[in-house]
């Protein structure tokens, strides 16, 4: 029987909980390991050797280390590619490519403004931190017009990388989780026709609900 992969650190992270819905889409097994930031235990000499900038996620693979959820979730649909949802991060140079354009548009585009309105509007309070009104009002303005390219997008396919769902999507899930279910923001997405429909879908999936089951807890510091 395979050793189960490990990811360290709390789903309620929005980084672990993309490591941890690529799992569920893959059918890997998997030991989720506690990392009690509030202890500093991401800052211990044990940690940091396998996130050297001491965040989470961090994740083992029996001797391999990788730390940056969308580069771990590359190796997992690589390495199980033929397990799980077989077409997750495609299954020709094409398709790939479409899938790896999307997935860079997440990260460089679509996660700068909605991570930083996540952090305003759902971490801060929690943490008695003063919201930054400016802030937010600026970041919602740019994740406005990154949402009317996905309007248009959408509308000309299912998904983002074409008709079946992929990594692609799977990368959107943790902020628009937040966004939707915590936050005012909702209307964002829901207002937007097609955008509306596609979150109705990719949160519908039986991965992203059971990792949206493990976020039972009040929610820690976002970790990029």
């Amino acid at each position: 029987m395979a050793t189960p992969v490990k990811v360290y650190g709390p789903p309620l992270s929005t980084a672990v909980s993309r490591v941890l819905a690529c799992l569920l889409e893959k059918d890997v097994q998997f030991q989720l390991v506690s990392v009690n930031m509030a202890k500093g235990e991401h800052k211990s000499p044990d940690y940091l050797k396998i996130q050297p900038f001491g965040q989470v996620p961090a994740f083992q693979d029996d001797q391999i280390t990788l730390f940056e959820s969308r580069a771990i979730s590359r190796y997992i649909c690589d390495k199980y590619a033929n397990q799980g949802c077989k077409g997750l991060y495609g299954t020709n140079p094409l398709v790939k490519a479409s899938i790896e354009q999307w997935i860079e548009a997440e990260s460089q585009t679509f996660n700068p403004p909605s991570s930083a309105l996540v952090f305003q509007l759902a971490f801060a309070p929690r943490m008695n931190i003063k919201q930054d009104e400016k802030l937010i009002k600026q970041n919602e303005e740019k994740l406005a017009k990154v949402l009317d390219v996905y309007e248009t997008r959408l509308g000309e396919s299912q998904y983002l990388a074409g008709d079946e769902f992929t990594l692609a999507d799977l990368s959107h899930l943790p902020n628009i989780q937040y966004l939707v279910s915590v936050t005012d923001k909702g209307d964002l997405f829901t207002s937007r026709e097609n955008v509306g429909r596609w979150w109705s879908e990719i949160s519908s999936r039986e991965s992203w609900k059971k990792v949206v089951e493990m976020q039972s807890l009040p929610p820690p510091p976002q970790s990029s």
